[in-house]
Parts: C-alpha cells; structure tokens; sequence
C-alpha cells in the first residue's frame, strides 16, 4: 500500500518542528506527506518548506483543505492528520494491517497531552464512546482507503462536525478498524477554554447535530 498522509493547517508554526519531526521519516520510508494550508497569517508555510515538507496552499476549511489535499495525492490509504496530532511508532504497519476487507477505514485510540488531569478522562472516554458507536474524531488521526473515501464522495464540505459525518458515511460500508495504539494530541483546546466547559460544549453541539442543527449554525457556536 502507497500511504498519504493529508495535514490541514492554519496558523500553525509552532507545531512545525515536531510535525517535521515526525513527518519526514515517514518520507524517507515512502510515504507521501502533504500539508494542506488554508491561509496561514504566520510562519507555518516557510518553516514547512524550510524543513522539506511539500506545501499546497487552498480555501479555509478544514474539509476543503483535506479534500484538496486528497485530490493532489496519489496513495491507495489516505491518513488525515492534525498538526498538533503525533502518530505512534509504527503507525502505517498497523494501518496496514488492520485495512483488510471488508474494512476500509479506521481510527486509532488517542491520549492528551496538559496539565490538567481531566484530559485523560477526556481521552478514555472519547475511545470508548468511539469505539461503541462508530464513529470517529479527526484528533483520532482518520485512515481509510482511497476507494472508500471516492465512493462517499469524499469530505463532507461543512464547517462543523465534518469528522462525525463522514464516520458516518463509512461506516455504512463497514465497522471501523479500532487501532488501540494512540496517536498523542494537544490538550490546548480543552486548556484554553476550560476542560469541563468544552465537555459540556462539544456534548451539547453533538446532540444538536444529531437532531437535524445544520453545522452552520453549530460552528457559531463553537466559535
């Protein structure tokens, strides 16, 4: 299998040195690494190309983002990963082994990284809620075959809940692939605006979305 690995980024420099850290490896390995940038105000675009990372530059958004990336890639697996986001060793070999029919997609487990000790409740239960419904979050780095991402049409193009819709859209061709080993993403979100209130308000904008909310209207709110 030929990976691709699709990063969206917006104003992320300081995630530039540990994202080339982990990148360029896997380079070096064959795989084929794109970081997708939707408008960066700072430096994110000339410390990637200074570290040897292939830029694309395309609208804001983080589906349109992965879309373009998507359609300017050529790999049979398609991994999309955030910037603040860092794989486990071994990551493509345990994708590749767990793409196997009828599964053609998937998620690993994922830890939190802060202060705050509530990330790892955080994170626990987003793994257990993931893994009982379905469905995936894009800071679960999201893997799946390029045939399954062309035959759901690809991202939904929607400013919100992206990430719920198109687990939503795979798993009606199959079960998730549940990897236990974790990537490591940044606590910053929950830090930032509180690890409680954005429990409350990522429950609250789900439940919405599941009664019909357009994500529109959602994404005011997240904001």
């Amino acid at each position: 299998m030929k990976f691709s690995i699709i990063v969206p980024v917006l104003n992320e420099a300081g995630a530039m040195p540990a994202l080339a850290a982990q990148l360029l490896p896997l380079m070096r390995e064959g795989a084929e690494v794109l970081l997708v940038d939707g408008g960066s105000t700072d430096d994110t675009c000339a410390l990637a190309v200074r570290a040897g990372l292939q830029v694309l530059h395309s609208a804001c958004g983080r589906a349109t983002q992965m879309n373009a990336g998507a359609a300017r890639t050529t790999g049979d697996v398609l991994l999309f990963l955030h910037a603040d986001t860092q794989l486990p060793p071994r990551a493509l070999e345990q994708v590749q082994s767990s793409l196997q029919s009828p599964c053609c997609w998937g998620r690993f487990d994922v830890r939190i990284s802060g202060q705050s000790r509530m990330l790892g409740v955080v994170a626990f239960m987003m793994n257990w809620r993931s893994r009982l419904t379905g469905m995936a979050t894009g800071d679960q780095a999201i893997f799946m075959t390029r045939q399954a991402f062309e035959s759901i049409g690809g991202m939904p193009e929607q400013p919100l809940m992206e990430d719920i819709e198109v687990s939503r859209r795979l798993r009606a061709l199959a079960p998730p692939a549940c990897l236990r080993c974790k990537v490591t993403t940044s606590g910053r979100r929950w830090e930032s605006r509180g690890v409680w209130q954005t429990i409350f308000l990522m429950w609250r904008l789900r439940w919405a979305y599941w009664r019909g909310t357009p994500a529109s209207q959602l994404a005011e709110a997240y904001r």
